[in-house]
């Protein structure tokens, strides 16, 4: 999980987003009336929204439930952005309709918190560990 802050030449960013897979739930109905239900997954997450891989192709301004797949939570989101995939998956991006910065049980960082912050845990590189203090998967 990266918590180091990701940037465009986009206006700047209500709140830090972190890269953190997700399973969730979503629902909602296309143009045409009929319902639909996918599991997705989150590629970024903040205290705003989020960034899913969804096969559905959803369209910019739609209304979709998203559901935590963990708690069972739910929250009603807009979709303001869809970028399609090669794969055949879409990109999709997110807001909440309503302020849920606890949706998805993280932490965020605060707004002006940089990897430079006096707070930010130092990373020293990697490490050399003896091989008998490894534990491996067998």
């Amino acid at each position: 999980m990266s918590t180091a802050p990701l940037t465009t030449g986009k206006a700047q960013r209500r709140s830090q987003r972190i890269l953190l897979a997700i399973r969730v739930g979503v629902a909602g109905e296309r143009a045409d009336g009929q319902k639909f239900s996918e599991t997705a997954f989150t590629q970024v997450v903040n205290a705003h929204g989020g960034l899913i891989s969804i096969k559905e192709p959803l369209q910019a301004g739609q209304t979709v439930i998203v559901q935590h797949a963990k708690t069972g939570e739910k929250v009603t989101c807009r979709v303001v952005e869809v970028t399609s995939r090669p794969e055949g998956m879409y990109e999709v991006g997110i807001a909440f309709s309503e302020a849920s910065p606890h949706f998805w049980h993280v932490a965020f960082p605060p707004e002006d918190w940089t990897p430079r912050s006096p707070e930010a845990k130092r990373s020293e590189g990697p490490r050399a560990y003896p091989s008998s203090k490894l534990k491996t998967k067998g």
